[in-house]
């Protein structure tokens, strides 16, 4: 699909999206001094998806959002641009953006990332919290803390829905979070009940069976109710219909259910799109000509999680090289990548391959993730910073940030 294009002249490489993909491929090429690089976020700031979860339950922010300006404070040459990518003409070779600029091309790299879906369910999008930004966990520990306050006592019911990575951290990280909000307030103890519901037969439905049967027990251990095979049906102000049964709770987490950024849709005359709606790319990550398409908008084998996004930016940036330099290029291979989730204080299930094992060793292995995967997109005093952040709280609630 691509065409060699000459070197001696300085070349325009726009990156759609910073997320693990846009922001590693920025970095990668920023010391190529035949590249001039925009990135354009809708956010002026990088999210560290792993530890979202932690934020949204007493966490430090530092942990989990850092400021594109500095992670690219080393790297001027990287013109960092705040807006919503709304158009891309390939005849031009130009992106358009929701604020009327035009931003010109030779090679786009689009790591847009994915958008919520809640399938069409009832009251979900109304009522229903989630934390997969750092406005919606604001909103969500805003929430936590607001119904305390106003009703001196805890919910009925905390509902989780959706059993993947981020439901079970998560649900898992939930009640000794909501227990000592409690105790802040001086509420009255009372048995906290957070469920966890999915509609596979298990949770983790991603990993193997064995993997899946250790994690519900570690989460029985915690006081989580795990519910498989159960489906929501609706949601309103104050109860959530679950497989028939209706159940009193004001505070439903949605973290099940997502597809690929509606962008690509819009542009079908472009790409050739997968039953999934992501895009079909050929073995260079090319979605068009001169476009590429990176990590969860790409139809390849393990997309969706963080460490294919960052896998699919090194490569890239190796064809951009190779094309900058008039090399040959190199052909994609899809990596498996190790898989380790914490379920509670000093617990994880770690799976890769046949290897798999979970407990106290397993978070030792979560931690030293982390360090790798905040070195990955942040300067490293930046990526230490974040990484010790996991042992501070935080809290916009007076009440609670007095005790800390």
């Amino acid at each position: 699909m691509s065409k060699q294009i000459p070197t001696h002249k300085k070349k325009r490489l726009v990156i759609v999206g910073g997320g693990f993909g846009g922001v590693k491929t920025a970095l990668r090429l920023a010391k190529e001094k035949n590249l001039d690089i925009t990135l354009i976020s809708d956010k002026d700031h990088f999210l560290y998806y792993p530890a979202l979860y932690a934020t949204a339950t007493g966490g430090s922010h530092l942990q989990s959002v850092a400021l594109l300006a500095d992670i690219f404070s080393a790297f001027p040459q990287v013109r960092i641009i705040q807006d919503t990518v709304a158009g891309l003409d390939a005849q031009r070779h130009h992106i358009t953006t929701v604020q009327g600029k035009h931003y010109e091309y030779d090679y786009v790299v689009l790591a847009i990332g994915v958008v919520t879906s809640y399938f069409g369910i009832e009251g979900l999008a109304e009522f229903s919290y989630g934390i997969k930004s750092y406005p919606e966990v604001k909103r969500f520990k805003k929430h936590l803390h607001d119904e305390l306050v106003a009703d001196r006592e805890l919910d009925k019911n905390y509902m989780v829905v959706g059993a993947g990575p981020t439901g079970v951290e998560l649900s898992a990280a939930m009640e000794s979070y909501l227990e000592a909000i409690a105790h802040n307030h001086k509420i009255r103890k009372r048995k906290v009940h957070v469920n966890l519901i999915e509609a596979a037969p298990r949770v983790l439905p991603r990993m193997s069976e064995r993997a899946s049967q250790a994690v519900e027990q570690r989460l029985k251990s915690v006081g989580v109710r795990v519910m498989t095979n159960k489906k929501v049906e609706s949601q309103d102000d104050d109860s959530i219909i679950i497989s028939g049964k209706d159940i009193p709770s004001r505070t439903v987490v949605w973290t099940s259910g997502v597809s690929n950024h509606p962008f690509y849709k819009e542009h079908s005359d472009l790409f050739k799109l997968a039953p999934n709606g992501r895009v079909i790319v050929d073995s260079h990550l090319e979605g068009a000509p001169n476009v590429y398409v990176i990590g969860d908008n790409a139809a390849t084998q393990y997309t969706g999680l963080a460490q294919t996004a960052l896998h699919d930016a090194i490569f890239v940036s190796k064809v951009i090289g190779a094309r900058l330099h008039g090399r040959a290029m190199p052909m994609y291979k899809a990596k498996n990548p190790p898989v380790v989730i914490p379920v509670g204080k000093n617990w994880a299930i770690f799976e890769w391959h046949k290897l798999r094992f979970g407990g106290w060793a397993a978070s030792i292995v979560r931690r030293m993730a982390d360090a790798i995967g905040y070195h990955d997109v942040l300067p490293i005093g930046q990526a230490l910073g974040a990484w010790k952040a996991e042992y501070v709280q935080e809290e916009d609630c007076p009440v609670c940030a007095a005790t800390l």
